[in-house]
């Protein structure tokens, strides 16, 4: 009878503190699209074991999969709370991230996204909709024939979308380390919004399409790039800016002159120059400048994402299964971000998440302890009636 009471008490092992840093996603389970078994067997690991699994290896910073598969069934808050009950077989786990998900996944990143954006306070909204782009990188491995990059090299690309009001990541596409990065703008911004890029984005052909899609830009462009006058404005003395004018770019010779004109604004820091195209003539030629510096938001949350939570860090080997991972790794993030913001009113820091490591751990230590207390008490009573 001791054991079995013990044995009920060891399934209500939680943390608030988890809870409450997993609520908004728990919200949005019930309408998640349904994940249909492949036979008659049932799903062993469900979309939301997937989630609670790679949120929790992101969480603690795990370095592989198999440490988190080790924790799963061997650490009795992991066993209580991440797992499904009985566990997870290795062959179960690997092949739930490789081939399912996905559709889930998709669904609650964009519906946490919605969630963030009406919560999360906005910055620079004098600026309109901002919206940096940029391409990374991901190391992987030659049975990774997909992911292709050069001889006895293989090599992922994630094209992402950072949301510089909000300071999150909005999009994300997945494609091979050689894919170009300029053809996913259009899939990324909205009419409407400004795109912040750095000069591998440079098109003067798709300069011109981004206004005729009343897309906005804003691209530092190479230095040595070919220019006509149109008009040139005034520069304020003393001020970073050194050059503002309305342009075409390119040269009819080049074969790649733009056919409407935009702005051209020059700034200087630390003596090196640099030249920003943009279509946007409402701001004043400070304000273009101080866009662009905004740009680094996106390489400090990649360098952020991948040091801390240790997206990277390859559990998955299909595109199918790293894109359902570098979801969980955005849907982890928007999560920190809605906690930070809920709970302390700022935006998300490696402070606040070994805080959140630290709160869980204690929390599910302190319920341990009281089984402890209580699996004596009842021996005591048992003794007692003997």
């Amino acid at each position: 009878m001791a054991l079995i009471s013990l044995k009920k008490f060891k399934k209500k092992l939680t943390s608030k503190t988890f809870e409450k840093f997993y609520s908004p996603v728990e919200e949005l389970v019930p309408d998640m699209p349904e994940q249909k078994p492949g036979g008659n067997k049932p799903i062993e690991f469900d979309s939301e074991n997937q989630l609670k699994a790679l949120i929790y290896y992101h969480i603690e910073s795990f370095e592989s999969g198999r440490h988190l598969l080790q924790e799963l069934n061997t650490d009795d808050f992991a066993k209580s709370v991440v797992a499904p009950e009985g566990g997870v077989k290795k062959s179960t786990f690997f092949d739930a991230i490789n081939e399912r998900g996905l559709d889930q996944f998709s669904y609650l990143f964009e519906a946490l996204k919605t969630k963030a954006v009406c919560g999360l306070p906005s910055s620079h909204e004098e600026l309109g909709k901002l919206t940096a782009i940029d391409g990374s990188l991901i190391d992987s491995v030659l049975s990774m024939y997909w992911a292709d990059y050069r001889d006895n090299s293989k090599k992922a690309k994630a094209h992402v979308g950072f949301d510089l009001n909000k300071g999150i990541p909005c999009k994300i596409f997945l494609e091979d380390g050689n894919s170009a990065e300029r053809p996913f703008v259009d899939q990324i911004i909205e009419p409407g919004e400004t795109s912040v890029a750095d000069r591998g984005y440079q098109s003067h052909k798709l300069f011109d399409q981004w206004q005729h899609d009343e897309k906005h830009y804003v691209c530092r462009i190479k230095a040595n790039t070919s220019r006509e006058i149109l008009q040139q404005y005034d520069v304020k003395d003393e001020s970073i800016v050194f050059f503002d004018a309305k342009v075409f770019l390119g040269s009819e010779q080049n074969n790649n002159k733009s056919e409407l004109p935009l702005r051209l604004v020059g700034y200087r820091v630390d003596e090196t120059n640099y030249w920003i195209a943009t279509d946007r003539f409402d701001l004043d030629a400070e304000q273009i400048a101080f866009i662009y510096k905004l740009r680094w938001e996106i390489e400090s949350f990649f360098a952020w994402w991948k040091r801390h939570l240790k997206v990277y860090h390859l559990i998955a080997r299909s595109k199918h299964g790293l894109m359902v991972q570098l979801l969980a790794g955005l849907i982890t993030y928007l999560l920190l971000s809605i906690y930070c913001q809920e709970n302390f009113s700022e935006r998300v820091s490696i402070k606040r998440v070994r805080q959140l490591r630290i709160e869980i751990r204690n929390e599910s230590r302190n319920m341990e302890n009281n089984w402890f207390v209580v699996f004596l008490n009842i021996l005591l009573k048992l003794f007692a009636i003997f």
